[in-house]
């Protein structure tokens, strides 16, 4: 799979609704590039994830899928993931309207040492 361009649809616009969509895109190529899954692992666990949930295999899927192989593999326990989540809803509320969502914008977040 190529990384160097944003994939597009038949008619040449991106496949990404988001932002973070590609986020998670590239974050999955990323770990499949480091050795953390291979393909065809990616793909079963992809349709596992949307038979067990009927979610379409969309971006959101992705994610969830993602967090699975990382909960499963040791790299990120389900609790410190939905801590993250949890943090992320916090900053997202806390954050202005058509400003970017920092996790540093979570009033429950401990303040960057200086």
């Amino acid at each position: 799979m190529s990384t160097d361009r944003i994939p597009l649809d038949d008619a040449a616009a991106p496949v990404f609704a988001e932002p973070w969509e590609a986020q998670a895109f590239a974050l999955v190529v990323a770990l499949h590039d480091r050795g953390l899954f291979d393909w065809s692992e990616w793909a079963e666990a992809l349709g596992a994830q949307t038979r067990r949930t009927g979610q379409a295999a969309n971006y959101a899927a992705w994610l969830s899928t993602l967090e699975s192989l990382l909960a499963a593999r040791g790299v990120a326990p389900p609790d410190l993931l939905a801590e993250r989540r949890a943090a992320f809803a916090r900053a997202a509320v806390a954050t202005p309207h058509g400003e970017p969502i920092l996790l540093a914008n979570d009033p429950l977040s401990a303040p960057l040492p200086e």
